[in-house]
């Protein structure tokens, strides 16, 4: 595996036994996954990974994600443009302030 810059992890809720339950999934989380993974090799990133997790207990703040090495946790992401806006501050080395936890 290369060296990473960045790892996004993206909460789809799933429990303990695999069921997907929770905010996150019901709010689209899953669907978000496809489009960040798109969207980061159009940019170019290819030293960024994706992981969806289980629960990341914020359910009161979904969908949620969280960057690392840096631990921007964000929350309410609803769909593509909100994607687009994360990915521009995390290409500039900031955290993006509108879905900040």
């Amino acid at each position: 595996m290369p060296n990473l810059k960045h790892h996004i992890f993206v909460c789809c809720s799933f429990r303990g036994n695999g069921n997907a339950q929770g905010i996150c999934n019901k709010a689209g989380a899953v669907s978000l996954l496809p489009y960040l993974e798109e969207e980061l090799a159009d940019r170019g990133l290819h030293d960024v990974q994706v992981s969806s997790t289980g629960c990341l207990k914020v359910c009161d703040r979904g969908p949620a994600m969280v960057v690392y090495p840096e631990k921007w946790w964000y929350a309410g992401i609803r769909g593509q443009d909100d994607i687009d806006t994360i990915l521009d501050a995390l290409e500039e080395g900031t955290q993006a302030a509108e879905f900040a936890m």
